[in-house]
């Protein structure tokens, strides 16, 4: 049984997950911080699954890209549960996880995360008999990766939280955007992502992973431009 958890975003997900099954799966977009919610929703879920700890045999976590601060809430716990429960721990990259949504579509797949300022975070994945990258993870202006993913060619369907943000732009753009329940970060997809890589024995040390970032944040850099750089 693995325990999955996804705080990347403004949606706080959390699944259970065996062999090919989704056990359970508690997602929830709220205004309280995901250090408010995530552990009495995964205790919660686990209790209504008829769970024990003692069942959960791994733990995968979202590691982004995506919210600095949620990142480091959902890696923080993720961690922990490795380290004192002594179960591995799988990272799973969130645009990877947010592609898993439409596995199988038939198409290739634009994740697109926010990352200000008129940028996103974006990859592109195909989604066939399997699931792979097909152009690596970047931080650049929306329009950059519109133009990148129309010059590689489709059917393009595109996924996460700037697939709303950038709707009319998308479509005008002949990119098809997932339905509304598959456009969000889910926990469940973490978990199908999660146990893939298990199988594969591509687990991660709770003391050594570290969140993927892809860029600095913005306190970061208004601090270098302060003090200089260390």
């Amino acid at each position: 049984m693995l325990l999955a958890i996804d705080t990347s975003s403004l949606v706080l997900s959390c699944a259970l997950a065996e062999e090919d099954r989704l056990v359970a799966e508690w997602t929830v977009q709220k205004k309280l911080t995901h250090s408010e919610q995530l552990l009495p929703h995964m205790d919660e879920m686990i209790k209504e699954a008829g769970v024990t700890k003692k069942d959960i045999t791994a733990v995968a976590v979202s590691i982004g890209p995506g919210s600095f601060t949620g990142l480091r809430i959902g890696l923080a716990t993720a961690k922990m549960i490795s380290y004192i429960w002594k179960v591995p721990l799988i990272g799973v990259d969130t645009l990877e996880a947010l592609s898993w949504n439409m596995a199988g579509a038939e198409a290739f797949i634009l994740p697109l995360l926010d990352a200000q300022r008129g940028n996103v975070y974006a990859a592109l994945y195909g989604a066939f008999d399997e699931l792979w990258l097909e152009k690596k993870e970047t931080a650049a202006p929306v329009d950059d990766v519109i133009a990148a993913a129309l010059a590689h060619g489709g059917p393009i369907i595109a996924v996460g939280e700037c697939a709303d943000k950038y709707k009319d732009k998308l479509l005008a753009a002949g990119i098809k955007l997932a339905p509304a329940h598959s456009r969000m970060a889910r926990a469940g997809s973490v978990a199908m992502a999660g146990l893939k890589k298990l199988k594969e024995g591509r687990v991660d040390s709770p003391l050594a992973l570290l969140p993927n970032y892809i860029r600095r944040s913005e306190a970061e850099v208004l601090w270098e431009k302060q003090h200089g750089k260390s």
